[in-house]
């Protein structure tokens, strides 16, 4: 079977890698590879970390996906020969004062009714913990199972695996339409012209999705976000060896540090189809991070990213069919790193028609591209289960 990937963000490299694991041949389509929302992403592997308030069909999500993490962060790293920076030193979530620490308690029982193991320690105990901390942190939350991992070394290593691959190979382009027959996807026309024909197309490219003739228009919002990634002077690493996340005056923010001593700050959340990066999205990161580690602003600033993440109404993932030739794999917002094993291997499933019989029950129809409308007249299940879609009116 040859099948398009249009898309090469960790999600599409993803579902790539898992596609050549089933035998299927591989063009990856992406005139940027690995630049777009997996380049600004911090890379926390914390299912219990990432719980709120009315998301639940997500939590066996994320749980899944980050059980299979290290199987597929060690298989990555091997066919690369590469450091991912895979650490599995854990997760405190920190309240800059004690209005924060209400606000906390009341998510650690959201946590709780999860599944996920948390502990609630005073500000002192989390200050053994992790000695940067400032003093004014009123308590914390401690999850010692989050991991992390730095996606640009995975996005890297990925495309480094797959273009050594005989079996795939990369097209630095853009897609501008679908080719259809029949109702069907029979392959792509690119924007210079070129048609390639393929017996199924999986669409992995974001919001940039929609703007591609004759791709279905699914409901994404672009969540622009703005991350930092700082240095630490030589005598303060490692500043932090825990990754921090916290609440200060109701905003979230978060602290990622890497093995080699980097620290991933972020980050915003805005919905104002800026695509550049406001002064005050930059002042309010540095501002919360201080508060719950001042040194910080001792550090060097060695990046500023902004990108936009596809998010959909409901902030879970759009996976499914959604005609005969063509299966669709986006919406992941600030999810998308968590989630690359889980989306990679079912939206590879999907399109070659293999059994997913290992996902949590109801995820199939939790992520179905369908479930915001009403009318499924044109609705296609993988046509290797009996799973239908879910009907939302």
């Amino acid at each position: 079977m040859n099948v398009i990937v249009v898309g090469a963000g960790i999600i599409g490299l993803s579902t790539a890698r898992y596609l050549r694991r089933l035998g299927a041949e591989v063009t990856i389509i992406d005139p940027a590879p690995a630049l777009g929302a997996s380049h600004a992403a911090a890379g926390m592997i914390a299912p219990a970390a990432e719980v709120v308030w009315g998301q639940t069909p997500l939590y066996p999500l994320m749980q899944t996906s980050a059980q299979m993490y290290p199987e597929f962060a060690a298989e990555v790293a091997s066919a690369a020969a590469a450091d991912l920076g895979f650490t599995d030193a854990g997760t405190l979530v920190c309240a800059g004062d004690r209005a924060d620490l209400q606000a906390l308690r009341e998510l650690r029982e959201a946590q709780s009714l999860s599944g996920s193991a948390t502990e609630l320690i005073t500000g002192s105990a989390a200050r053994r913990i992790e000695p940067s901390l400032s003093p004014a942190v009123a308590g914390a939350v401690d999850i010692p199972g989050d991991r992390s991992i730095d996606p640009r070394r995975v996005s890297a290593a990925l495309l480094s695996a797959l273009t050594a691959d005989s079996g795939s190979s990369l097209i630095r382009h853009e897609v501008a339409e679908l080719l259809k027959d029949g109702g069907a996807t029979k392959g792509v026309e690119l924007s210079d012209g070129r048609r390639l024909a393929a017996d199924q197309v999986i669409l992995c490219a974001g919001s940039s999705a929609n703007e591609i003739v004759g791709a279905p228009q699914l409901p994404i919002r672009e969540v622009w976000g703005d991350v930092l990634r700082l240095r630490a002077p030589a005598e303060a690493t490692p500043l932090l060896t825990r990754t921090i996340r916290g609440l200060v005056n109701g905003r979230s923010v978060y602290l990622v540090p890497r093995p080699d001593g980097e620290i991933v700050l972020g980050a915003s959340s805005r919905e104002d189809g800026l695509s550049g990066t406001p002064a005050g999205a930059i002042h309010r990161l540095l501002a919360d991070g201080q508060r719950l580690v001042p040194g910080i602003l001792d550090a060097e600033i060695t990046d500023i990213t902004t990108r936009a993440r596809p998010g959909s109404p409901d902030d879970l993932p759009m996976i499914g069919r959604i005609d005969p030739g063509c299966v669709v794999s986006t919406g992941y917002f600030r999810h998308g790193i968590l989630l690359a094993p889980f989306g990679g291997r079912l939206g590879a499933e999907l399109t070659v028609g293999t059994a997913t019989n290992w996902l949590p029950d109801g995820a199939l129809e939790s992520v179905s591209p369908h479930r915001f409308t009403t009318d499924h007249s044109t609705d296609h299940t993988n046509h290797a289960t009996a799973h239908s879609m879910r009907r939302i009116s």
